[in-house]
C-alpha cells in the first residue's frame, strides 16, 4: 500500500453534521473527492439536499439529509437514512456548531454585544444544547452502528483555537471602540469537545474506533477589515485561514493515513497557539 492508498476512501460512508456550513461544505466535498459516500446532514434540509446534488452532478455519491442534532428522534432518523441508503458508516465528521449569536438587547443595556455580565441564560443553554448535547447524541447513534460493524470507524469532532486558550478580546475593538465580544458559550463548550474527544477515546481502547479532533484557526469569511488585521496580526503566518485549509487534516483524521491515532487534537490555526 502506498501512501496515497492510506488517504482512499473507496467504499467508506461518511456523515458529515453541520453539512452546508463553511466548512462542512468543505469537509463533504473532501471526503467525496477522496472515493467516500457522503452523508450531508443540516438543520437547513432543502440546502443540505442542494450540497449534495452538487456532488452527485459531479460524478460522486452524496445524500442530504435533514437534521435536528438537539433532538434524539431527528437524530436517528437520521442515521436511518443513512443506512438505508448506504449500508453502513464508517466516518462521523461532528461538525454542526451554534455560531455565536450576540444578545440583540445589547446596545440598549449599554454593553457591548457579547458581554459576559449581561450575557442571556437562554443563549447560553441552546448553545450547550447544540455544540455538546447535539454532539453526543450525534456520536451515540452512529457509534452504534460501527460497533454494529466490527469496532470499527472513524469519528472527527471540529473545535476551535478558542476551545484551547481565551479569546483575545481586543481583537473586537475597531477605531478604538469595542464592538463585540467572543461570547463565554464559545469556549466553553469548544473546550467541552475536547473532553468529549478524550473520553470517548478511552473509551473505545482495544477497538479500531478512532475519535480525534480538528482544531481550526479563524476562517475567512467576509469577516470586515479591522478583524481580518487584529486577527491576523496575532497568528504566525499573519493571516487568517482559507476555507479550504483544513481539508489536508479532515482527510487525514477520516483515512488510514492517521490509522495510528486515537484521542488526539490536529491544530490548523496558522501558529495563533504557538506563540
Amino acid at each position: 500500500m502506498t501512501i496515497l492508498d492510506k488517504f482512499n476512501l473507496k467504499d467508506r460512508i461518511a456523515l458529515v453534521t453541520g453539512g452546508i456550513g463553511l466548512l462542512g461544505a468543505e469537509f463533504c466535498k473532501t471526503l467525496a473527492e477522496a472515493g467516500a459516500s457522503v452523508a450531508v446532514a443540516d438543520l437547513n434540509g432543502d440546502a443540505a439536499v442542494k450540497v449534495a446534488d452538487g456532488l452527485v452532478k459531479d460524478g460522486y455519491r452524496a445524500k442530504g439529509i435533514a437534521v435536528d442534532i438537539t433532538k434524539p428522534d431527528s437524530v436517528n432518523a437520521m442515521v436511518a437514512s443513512v443506512l438505508s441508503t448506504f449500508g453502513r458508516l464508517d466516518v462521523l465528521v461532528n461538525s454542526a456548531a451554534l455560531d455565536p449569536k450576540f444578545d440583540p438587547d445589547a446596545a440598549a443595556k449599554g454593553i457591548a454585544p457579547g458581554a459576559f455580565e449581561d450575557y442571556p441564560l437562554e443563549q447560553w443553554n441552546a448553545a450547550l444544547n447544540v455544540n455538546l448535547t447535539g454532539m453526543f447524541l450525534v456520536t451515540q447513534a452512529c457509534v452504534k452502528q460501527m460497533v454494529a460493524q466490527g469496532k470499527k470507524g472513524s469519528i472527527i469532532n471540529i473545535c476551535s483555537t478558542y476551545g484551547l486558550n481565551g479569546p483575545d478580546q481586543r481583537i473586537y475593538i475597531k477605531d478604538g471602540k469595542r464592538v463585540a465580544y467572543k461570547p463565554v458559550y464559545y469556549t466553553t463548550t469548544k473546550a467541552g469537545v475536547m473532553g468529549f474527544t478524550k473520553y470517548l477515546a478511552a473509551y473505545y481502547a482495544g477497538t479500531e474506533i478512532r475519535v480525534n479532533a480538528l482544531t481550526p484557526g479563524g476562517v475567512f469569511n467576509d469577516h470586515e477589515e479591522y478583524f481580518v488585521t487584529n486577527y491576523s496580526a496575532k497568528t504566525i503566518l499573519g493571516r487568517m485561514a482559507k476555507k479550504d485549509e483544513m481539508n489536508g487534516a479532515l482527510l487525514f483524521l477520516a483515512s488510514d493515513a492517521s490509522s495510528y491515532m486515537t484521542g488526539n487534537n490536529v491544530i490548523v490555526d496558522g501558529g495563533w497557539t504557538a506563540w
